[in-house]
């Protein structure tokens, strides 16, 4: 048992990397404010903002979340398996998190501003605490967390209002236009200048990147960990928990499964398309991105993470052909992600091929499906070779301090 996979957690993983990469393709190939602001680049016509929507209603927040919840589980598990076999788990759980966030800050700093990695690694440490909780204790204490996200975002969203209120009264002082004008560059329309200083960066040298992020954006992964670790660590929580109950494994019933899916898109969307309006209707105007777009999905997002689980796990359950190739792909989902990470910036930067900035937001998506059917070509082939993906067997020998075998028995 100690070897098994469990092919429902490799099946939903791989969904959550490929939804991914759907996720983070705007934030590849345009300014960083168009990721939250259609209106910031981008968007060229109706078929941009129609992608926009899609991606707010089902894509941005969920694939992350999901991504988390599968996290958290598989954490779980390799605790588990490492005290089944004997071993320290302490040892072996802070040994993988110390390499992760190796990995992460390389890839921070030397490939791509988005990473995540870094992020996981310090917050899996503070998970590993909660390893023998009931997953009632640990469904609480997600509560209790994202209630703290949630408050800390209504804080920033009503700072943003209030400081935007100050700067378009009448007789605004500079240092007030000053302070608005900093908060709101990377979510609301770029100057020219400004414009036109990002394009450059990202069209030029490499070295002029890695510049920019070790000087300029040097303290971005503590700001993460600061900002947004109370909602990662509590989807790691509720995907320790749903791997306990059985639920990302795949041993609920489908009418159990389909409960949850109802419950969670009946609330979800709703909500979400309700939020997308408002955005939309102030022309997705600074405050209410913050408002709309940032703090008011935090409590619906675990609902529709938790039905999104749900859904995969139903449709996928009969396997096929397609189904071994997505649970394969989760299987090496380290290495599709930081994968995708090299083959996009290599795609958009200026150090590759150039495409920063040049294709619109529905355009974006000719790149991500071609990355999916790679991701759905290589990863089977692989591992029907080989045991691990290239990147998680560096990171499996790294963390055990000895190489491990990696070619299968033919």
């Amino acid at each position: 048992m100690t070897g098994e996979r469990i092919a429902t957690l490799d099946i939903v993983r791989g969904v959550a990397i490929m939804g991914i990469l759907a996720m983070n393709i705007v934030a590849f190939a345009m300014p960083d404010a168009a990721y939250l602001n259609p209106s910031a680049y981008g968007t060229e016509g109706p078929a941009d903002l129609a992608s926009w929507t899609f991606s707010f209603l089902f894509v941005d927040g969920r694939m992350r979340g999901l991504f988390s919840f599968l996290f958290g589980a598989s954490m779980l598990l390799v605790i588990e398996r490492a005290e089944a076999g004997g071993r320290d788990p302490a040892l072996v759980h802070y040994a993988r998190m110390a390499w992760l966030l190796v990995f992460g800050l390389i890839h921070f700093y030397l490939i791509w501003w988005g990473d995540i990695l870094s992020l996981y690694a310090p917050v899996g440490m503070i998970a590993f605490a909660f390893r023998r909780r009931r997953p009632r204790t640990m469904i609480l204490w997600a509560v209790g967390l994202l209630l703290v996200q949630f408050a800390l975002f209504v804080a920033i969203a009503f700072r943003f209002r209030y400081v935007a209120e100050l700067a378009a009264a009448p007789g605004a002082s500079r240092e007030t236009l000053a302070q608005w004008a900093d908060m709101r560059d990377g979510v609301g329309v770029y100057t020219p200048a400004r414009l036109h200083e990002i394009l450059a960066l990202y069209r030029g040298p490499y070295g002029g990147i890695v510049h920019e992020m070790v000087t300029e954006n040097l303290l971005d992964p503590i700001r993460s960990l600061v900002f947004i670790g109370w909602e990662t660590l509590a989807y790691f929580l509720l995907g320790m928990a749903a791997f306990k109950t059985g639920f990302l494994t795949g041993a609920w019933s489908n009418k159990r499964y389909c409960k949850i899916m109802l419950v969670g898109f009946g609330v979800g969307v709703p909500a979400y398309a309700l939020l997308a309006w408002l955005q939309l209707r102030s022309g997705f105007a600074v405050p209410d991105i913050m408002a709309y777009g940032i703090a008011a999905t935090v409590p619906f997002r675990p609902l529709m993470i938790g039905a999104t689980a749900a859904l995969v796990i139903v449709l996928t359950r009969g396997g096929g052909p397609l189904v071994a190739r997505i649970g394969a792909a989760g299987r090496a989902a380290f290495t599709n992600y930081l994968g995708t990470s090299l083959m996009m910036t290599t795609l958009f930067y200026g150090y590759g091929l150039g495409w920063y900035g040049h294709l619109s937001r529905i355009q974006l998506w000719i790149p991500v499906v071609l990355a999916w059917a790679l991701m759905l070509l290589w990863s089977k082939p692989w591992l029907d070779r080989f045991h691990y993906g290239p990147f998680e067997w560096l990171w499996r020998s790294l963390a055990r301090w000895q190489l491990q075998p990696m070619r299968k028995a033919s």
